[in-house]
Order: C-alpha cells, then sequence, then structure tokens
C-alpha cells in the first residue's frame, strides 16, 4: 500500500500541491488527471522524492518514504518513469538495461560486482536484460548506443529499466507522450501486461482519455494542487467537477 497524506508542496506563495491524502492498493492501476498545471506532475515529484514536500508524508508499506532521497526511495519499491527519458546515453541498450538489473540485485548497489570480472560472465544478468528488451520489442536493437535511438525507442527502453528494477510500485508519466500512433501501443500493451500482476500498484498521470478509460481501473483529478474527485472512470469521468475542470465543459 501506497499512501500520501496531507502531502504539500509551496512554492514562495504558491501552493501547487495542496494536503493530498490518496491511497493506492496493489492490483490496481489509477490514472491521475487534470488540467496542465494541476499539480499532477508534481504530485509525482513528492511521491518519488525529486522535490521535498513542505508538509505530509509518503508512506510505503508502513515506512515512511517522505525525508529519503530518489534513489532510496527506489530501493524501497518506488519505480519512476518521467515525461523526458532519463538513461545513459553513451551506454549501449543491452548496459542500459543490464545495470538496471544489477541494481535489482540484494546489495549490489553497495558493493557493485568485481571490477575485474568480465560483463559476458555474468551469464544470469545478461539472460534476464536480454528477455526484458525481447518484451519492449528491442532485441534487435540491444548493442545500438541509446544516443542513436528514436524517441519512441527511447521510451521503451525506460520501461525496460522500470520492469529489470522489478518495484513495487510502478509510476509512469505520459508514457506515451512523443510517441508516434505506430509506437505507442507496444508501451501500452507493456502496461497492460504490468497489470496482470496483483502485487504491484501502478499508477498513470495520462492525458490521453481514451487510455485512461481503457487502463484506469480507478481515476484521481487534481485541480489548483487540490484533489477534487476519486473514483470509478466512468463516474469520474462524467462528473460535473472533471467536465469542468479537466475538459473545459461548463457544468451544466
Amino acid at each position: 500500500m501506497l499512501e500520501t497524506t496531507d502531502l504539500t508542496i509551496r512554492f514562495g506563495g504558491h501552493v501547487a500541491v495542496n494536503a493530498v491524502s490518496c491511497s493506492f492498493a496493489p492490483g490496481t492501476l489509477t490514472a491521475i488527471v487534470g488540467p496542465n498545471g494541476a499539480g499532477k506532475t508534481t504530485y509525482f515529484n513528492l511521491i518519488s522524492g525529486q522535490l521535498q514536500a513542505s508538509a505530509g508524508e509518503v508512506v510505503l508499506n508502513g515506512a515512511n518514504l517522505t525525508g529519503l532521497a530518489p534513489s532510496a526511495r527506489t530501493r524501497a519499491g518506488l519505480g519512476r518513469a518521467f515525461q523526458l527519458t532519463n538513461l545513459f546515453p553513451y551506454l549501449s541498450v543491452l548496459e542500459n538495461v543490464r545495470l538496471a538489473v544489477q541494481a535489482a540485485q540484494p546489495g549490489k548497489h553497495l558493493r557493485g560486482l568485481n571490477l575485474w570480472s568480465i560483463w559476458s560472465d555474468h551469464k544470469g544478468l545478461t539472460d534476464k536484460a536480454l528477455a526484458i528488451l525481447e518484451d519492449v520489442a528491442l532485441l534487435d536493437k540491444q548493442t545500438l548506443p541509446v544516443t542513436s535511438l528514436p524517441h519512441g525507442d527511447k521510451r521503451k527502453l525506460e520501461v525496460a529499466l522500470l520492469m529489470a528494477l522489478d518495484p513495487a510500485v510502478y509510476m509512469f508519466d505520459e508514457p506515451t507522450a512523443g510517441m508516434s500512433a505506430d509506437e505507442a501501443p507496444v508501451i501500452l500493451n507493456l502496461i497492460r501486461a504490468l497489470k496482470k500482476d496483483k502485487t504491484k500498484t501502478i499508477l498513470l498521470v495520462e492525458h490521453k482519455m481514451d487510455v485512461v478509460r481503457e487502463l484506469a481501473d480507478r481515476i484521481i483529478v487534481l485541480h489548483n494542487g487540490c484533489l477534487v474527485a476519486d473514483g470509478d472512470p466512468t463516474e469520474v469521468i462524467a462528473s460535473a467537477v472533471v467536465q469542468e475542470a479537466y475538459l473545459g465543459v461548463a457544468a451544466a
């Protein structure tokens, strides 16, 4: 269970996220929607640690993560994909995923691998990385440097890194942003596959309402930094507050 309690951040006199309390259960995909500037990505940043809260708490499975750095929150089980890709640009596709597989091994973040060993000797790590690349349709590009990839493939690679870390919570911030109509289904299919694991919690920030309708088990709506709606997707999308705040349609 991931929980935020009265989570708040102020930038001077502006309250970007205002006392948002919400819990997210395993086996559920929650879509976080709202108009531009509503605080969706800021809320994500507070959960994952890119921003430190002015007030409130983030708790995962009973552990208070509020004061921890992003790396410590990742080790605790939070996996975050960004609107802009966040990869090792000059390493190969395979090396990016293999490093993530290594990081997920118990204690590897503390001691690393033997510096005198050869990567190819670590067959288990490589095999797992290759299996993940096959899942994200990048196996044929494993030797390419990340800088040579088109934007859509970089998005797929970032999902591959998340899968390698095997977090308890997957956080996707507009995962199909900038992708073509041909590329986006690969990412959406990956999220559908992740949903089948009922031990995982998935949070999704997404502007495309057709994607939200198809994938979400639940929708929460942020507006001016406040939580204004929470519930079943059909009911939330049809509510007056969402029609007005998110879709720009005046309430009847």
